[in-house]
């Protein structure tokens, strides 16, 4: 600017020059410089969002989102030439989901499935470079045994990568990890319902639930986060939460016998609710309460629920899961439609809750559901080592190695967007 300043002197000195035009070529180039200026400072547009970004989680279905890509819908391809990224030698792996090792015929076939989603590619997991890119970075998994089974698989995947690891328990973990080479924190925080919970009984003085007739149950507030999490929320840069499995657990929280009673504020929910409302509660109080204490820019995802594959009955009524292959599109459907009211109908209704419950909030939503509604083969079955048939966890080696991919492409995206 002060050139062309400089410039219009020396025309000015050597001749003359009509006023009007100059004044006319000098408001052209004032007003192109604040155009130009206001063009630099103003908000590029935010791009489009795929399946995996909600900024504001709308609460809608991620499998039914527009999107560049959705890694949740796809199909499974056999792969017999898909190496393994770890084996049945890793101690992490829980006695009851070592396939491998318990014997079930197509342990080792189950490592040769890979999920293709519908449209795009999904790349294959780089140990080196993940540990790399997310170097200083603490992860967090909170939620029941299925996040463990998560948790167990990503460990594994890295462990065969960088062994030079430190065992320990960060900010309350039931597990933890670090790998030293990169300052990679894993750790898992087991709370079955996310709120604080436990045993609750008749006070003799009695009391509005007593007067009701209750003498014993679970007390949950709604409003307390488990102690096994409260203070992740402080010390990991990631967050994953999933919850659901224990809301629909009829051997643990009998409705007549030792029914789920719910406390906000300290005080008995009045008239009682059924657990479905209670999750309700519980997730907006969790939600709110996680939106609030994070560190400033941790990322937080939600975990859709985990579907279990019991045939013939539940898991106390001689249920089992003996498929050796991945289900069709028909079999899904016949198996998990919420109209058909099955055993295995949880998955969807939790879902639903979980999609209101994150409606306008910052969590991004990790869908894992429909992928997994196909692999009933991926169970452990009798192999899990109890009396009944565990259709409900995942053999490892297995699905949740494809878990952890999308959820890791899911974090890619987050990362370069930022």
């Amino acid at each position: 600017m002060a050139s062309r300043e400089q410039h219009f002197q020396q025309q000015n000195q050597t001749r003359k020059v009509p006023l009007f035009p100059l004044l006319s070529l000098v408001c052209f180039v004032s007003i192109f410089l604040v155009l130009s200026s206001i063009r630099k400072t103003s908000v590029p547009p935010r791009p489009h969002n795929t399946s995996f970004e909600f900024q504001k989680t709308d609460g809608s279905d991620p499998s039914r989102r527009g999107g560049s890509c959705d890694y949740s819908d796809g199909k499974w391809i056999h792969d017999p030439d898909s190496p393994p990224r770890y084996d049945n030698t890793c101690k992490e792996i829980f006695k009851g989901w070592n396939c491998i090792s318990s014997g079930k015929s197509n342990g080792r076939e189950l490592l040769k499935w890979r999920w293709k989603p519908k449209g795009c590619d999904l790349l294959p997991f780089n140990p080196v470079r993940f540990l790399k890119m997310y170097r200083h970075t603490s992860i967090g998994f909170v939620g029941d045994s299925l996040n463990r089974n998560m948790f167990v698989s990503l460990f594994c995947s890295l462990k065969r990568a960088s062994s030079e690891v430190k065992k320990w328990r960060p900010a309350g973990a039931d597990r933890g990890f670090t790998f030293l080479q990169y300052n990679l924190t894993l750790a898992y925080h087991r709370t079955n319902l996310l709120a604080h919970y436990g045993r609750w009984s008749a006070d003799a003085n009695g009391g509005e639930l007593e007067s009701l007739g209750y003498k014993e149950g679970y007390r949950v507030d709604v409003d307390i986060p488990d102690g096994t999490w409260a203070e992740a929320l402080s010390f990991h840069d990631i967050l994953i939460f999933n919850t659901g499995h224990w809301w629909w657990a009829p051997s643990k929280f009998d409705p007549t016998k030792s029914p789920m009673l719910f406390f906000e504020k300290g005080q008995p929910v009045v008239p009682p609710v059924l657990p479905n409302v209670g999750l309700d509660m519980v997730l907006n109080h969790m939600v709110m309460l996680v939106e609030n204490r994070t560190k400033p820019g941790a990322v937080k995802l939600f975990r859709t629920q985990s579907p279990r594959h019991f045939e013939g009955g539940d898991w106390d009524q001689g249920g089992s899961c003996n498929r050796l292959k991945p289900l069709s599109v028909e079999q899904v459907e016949e198996l998990f439609s919420v109209k058909n009211n099955g055993t295995n109908v949880e998955a969807r209704l939790v879902n639903q809750h979980l999609y209101k419950a994150l409606k306008g909030s910052s969590f991004q939503i990790l869908d894992i559901t429909h992928m997994s509604e196909f692999r009933a083969d991926a169970h452990p079955s009798t192999a899990g080592g109890k009396k009944h048939d565990d259709c409900m966890h995942w053999c490892l080696p297995g699905l949740t190695d494809s878990w952890n991919d999308l959820f890791i492409e899911q974090l890619n995206v987050i990362r370069s967007r930022n």
